[in-house]
């Protein structure tokens, strides 16, 4: 079994909110990837379209309950009118 088939392939969401009559551009992304260690972290960087925006990173148990977590904060940002690109 090579390094490459045992690191697992980081999941990630992205979507957009635009709204010229509000002058509104908004992004928001999540991604999960494993660090050297075998930790799982979920990535949360959200702002302007265009712009770095800010980033929340956060330790998740495992992969299941990484799935679980963008699951639902994608259904929370699709319900906020996000459209996932």
């Amino acid at each position: 079994m090579t390094i490459a088939s045992m690191t697992p392939m980081p999941r990630q969401f992205y979507a957009e909110r635009v709204d010229p009559a509000r002058n509104m551009a908004r992004f928001y992304a999540l991604k999960v990837s494993a660090d050297l260690f075998g930790a799982m972290w979920l990535e949360r960087r959200w702002g302007r379209i265009g712009s770095r925006g800010q980033i929340k990173v956060e330790l998740v148990d495992d992969g299941g309950d990484s799935s679980k977590r963008i699951e639902a904060i994608a259904r929370q940002k699709t319900r906020r009118g996000y459209q996932p690109k």
